[in-house]
C-alpha cells in the first residue's frame, strides 16, 4: 500500500482550565471508502470502553498534563462497509417517530412509484422542511419522539435533519443508518472546525448515502444521493444516536464524533479542538470528484 493510498486526519484538543478528567472519542468505522488502519493518542495515555447498544468502541482518554491532546487517525483508502449494526434499529427519544411522523412517511412511501423512488420522495420531503443553522433550541428537545413537522421552514443543522430523516425513512419500512465523521471543505485545505454526520439508506443490496445539509448550505432542495455534493473530503469515525456507556455512567448519548471531556456526573462538555487532513486518499479523491 503506498502512501498515496492514506489518509491521515489529527485532532487535537486543547487543555481547559476546569476541573475536566478524562475524553471521550470514537475510534473510526468502516466504509465503502475506507478502512480504518490505526488510532493513536499522543500528550495522554488511553483505553476502549464499549459502546453496548450497538457494539462501538471508543477511547478514554487521560490527558498526562497540561499540554494538548492529539487523537491521529489513519485510513486506507481501500473498500471497506459500513457496519451491520449502523442499519438496526434501536429505540430512543433521538429515533422514536411521533405517531403523526409515521403515517406521514407511509403515505409518501405508499405514493411513490416504487421502494427505491420512496426513499428519495422521503428524503426531498424532509429537506423541504429545513432550513440549514444551528438553533439553541431543537425542534426535538424535551420530547420523548421525534415530532412530525408541517408547514414552515424549521432551522436545523445536519444532526438535527438528519434525526427527522432517519425517524422518517424507519417509519416507513427502511434500513437507514446516522453516520458521523469529519468533513473538510476544498476550499480550506486539509482543515475543518467540527464533525459532520450523514445518512445512509439500504434497499435491496443498493447503499445510498444522503447529505440534505449540503445541499441546503448550497442553495439546493433537489437532493440527490451520493457523497460530497460540496466538494472536499470525508472520513467516518463513528455511527448511531442514543449511545449507551455504562462503564462511564453514560446512558442515551445523543452521538459520538468530536472527542468530548466527561464531567464525571454521566455528562459530557464540548472541547476545544483543531482538525486537519493530511494527504487524501486516492479513494477520497475519487469521491470528490464523483461528488
Amino acid at each position: 500500500m503506498s502512501a498515496a493510498d492514506i489518509t491521515t486526519v489529527t485532532v487535537t484538543v486543547q487543555p481547559e482550565t476546569s476541573e475536566h478528567g478524562k475524553l471521550l472519542a470514537p475510534t473510526g468505522i468502516p466504509t465503502p471508502y475506507q478502512t480504518p488502519l490505526s488510532f493513536s493518542v499522543s500528550g495522554g495515555a488511553f483505553s476502549l470502553t464499549g459502546e453496548t447498544t450497538t457494539g462501538q468502541m471508543a477511547a478514554l482518554i487521560e490527558p498526562s498534563g497540561d499540554s494538548p491532546v492529539t487523537l491521529t487517525y489513519r485510513f486506507a483508502g481501500t473498500a471497506g462497509h459500513y457496519p451491520e449494526a449502523l442499519f438496526r434499529p434501536r429505540v430512543t427519544r433521538f429515533t422514536r417517530a411521533a405517531a403523526e411522523l409515521v403515517r406521514d412517511a407511509r403515505r409518501i412511501a405508499e405514493d411513490a412509484r416504487d421502494e427505491h423512488a420512496a426513499i428519495a420522495a422521503i428524503v426531498n420531503d424532509t429537506a423541504e422542511k429545513f432550513t440549514y443553522g444551528h438553533p439553541a433550541t431543537k425542534y426535538y428537545d424535551g420530547l420523548d419522539a421525534i415530532p412530525h413537522l408541517g408547514c414552515g421552514l424549521t432551522e436545523g443543522s445536519c444532526v438535527d435533519i438528519n434525526t427527522y430523516l432517519i425517524a422518517a425513512l424507519r417509519s416507513a419500512g427502511f434500513e437507514a443508518g446516522y453516520v458521523t465523521g469529519y468533513f473538510f471543505p476544498a476550499e480550506k485545505n486539509g482543515c475543518c472546525d467540527d464533525m459532520h454526520c450523514w445518512v445512509v439508506s439500504r434497499h435491496d443490496g443498493a447503499v445510498l448515502e444522503w447529505d440534505i445539509a449540503h445541499h441546503l448550505k448550497m442553495g439546493r432542495r433537489d437532493i440527490c444521493c451520493g457523497l460530497n455534493p460540496k466538494p472536499g473530503s470525508r472520513v467516518a469515525v463513528a455511527h448511531s444516536m442514543g449511545l449507551d456507556f455504562p462503564a462511564l455512567q453514560i446512558h442515551a448519548l445523543k452521538l459520538i464524533a468530536e472527542p468530548v471531556w466527561l464531567t464525571g456526573d454521566g455528562k459530557t462538555e464540548k472541547a476545544r479542538l483543531g482538525i486537519r487532513m493530511h494527504g487524501t486518499s486516492s479513494e477520497s479523491a475519487r469521491q470528490l470528484a464523483a461528488g
